[in-house]
């Protein structure tokens, strides 16, 4: 059908890539175009419905990154930082809107995302759920309403395999805490704690991380004084948090101007 909205995926065999191609399986409005796997996975050139749904559906996963953004209108993204500035120069040729779940971007990558999105339409948020970006919102003004004699922590926990640490999350909610203090999330992080250390600094943001079993995800931003503690926590019991939220930005990207957007303009929270 003319009007359904066509999306690739990346990462077809992932947590998240697996979910959301399920979930766009299911949809009325949504067609899935292709499905992306690195060169040399075992599933290129098969069927994705019959490696994840138990049925042949027609899409074929595919290693080449332009045929299957060229007639997509939106794309996916849960992969890794090449990977993701890879993609997101062939969605400046295709004019496919980018959508960057993906973590772990040092400065550099980060500059050129934010470069590249004068051209194209790039939602990019280190974590795609309501109730996360609602917390976004809290530690901002919780953080923008205490004064410097509150110390910041922010600890998160995540399942065994997750490789990279701070999690993407962990820092969004430190980039809010540091933006409610008028400041820039470097200015204000403390490095990794190991070993014998000094006494922290008035203003600082830490930061903790732990990881075990199948923890989907939890995180906790703390404020505390010599007096008393703040603690503002969200824990996801379902990886659904994060596909609708996707799959949200991915409708929502339609027909909007090249830019850098994330979830607070999605959900309308600003």
């Amino acid at each position: 059908m003319k009007n359904r909205y066509k999306i690739t995926v990346l990462g077809a065999s992932g947590r998240m890539g697996s979910q959301i191609i399920r979930k766009v399986t299911e949809s009325s409005t949504m067609d899935l175009h292709f499905v992306v796997e690195h060169k040399e996975h075992n599933w290129i050139g098969q069927d994705c419905g019959e490696k994840l749904l138990g049925r042949e559906n027609g899409v074929l996963v595919t290693d080449n990154l332009k045929l299957a953004l060229e007639g997509a209108k939106a794309v996916i993204d849960f992969s890794t930082p090449n990977t993701s500035l890879e993609c997101i120069k062939i969605c400046e040729q295709t004019e496919t809107a980018h959508i960057i779940g993906t973590t772990g971007f040092d400065l550099a990558q980060e500059n050129e995302i934010f470069e590249r999105s004068r051209k194209v339409v790039v939602v990019k948020a280190g974590n795609m759920s309501l109730g996360v970006n609602l917390l976004r919102s809290l530690v901002e003004k919780v953080s923008s309403s205490l004064d410097i004699d509150f110390d910041i922590e922010i600890l998160e926990m995540h399942h065994r395999n997750k490789v990279d640490a701070p999690s993407g999350t962990a820092l969004m909610l430190g980039e809010a805490a540091a933006k409610g203090k008028g400041k820039s999330l470097p200015e204000l992080r403390i490095a990794a704690r190991e070993g014998i250390s000094v006494g922290r600094q008035k203003g600082s943001i830490g930061f903790a991380s732990l990881r075990g079993g199948g923890v989907v995800g939890e995180h906790e931003v703390s404020f505390t004084s010599d007096s008393e503690r703040i603690s503002i926590k969200h824990e996801a019991f379902s990886r659904d948090i994060f596909v609708n939220g996707a799959i949200k930005a991915a409708l929502w990207s339609k027909e909007k101007k090249p830019g850098l957007y994330d979830m607070l303009d999605v959900l309308n929270l600003r």
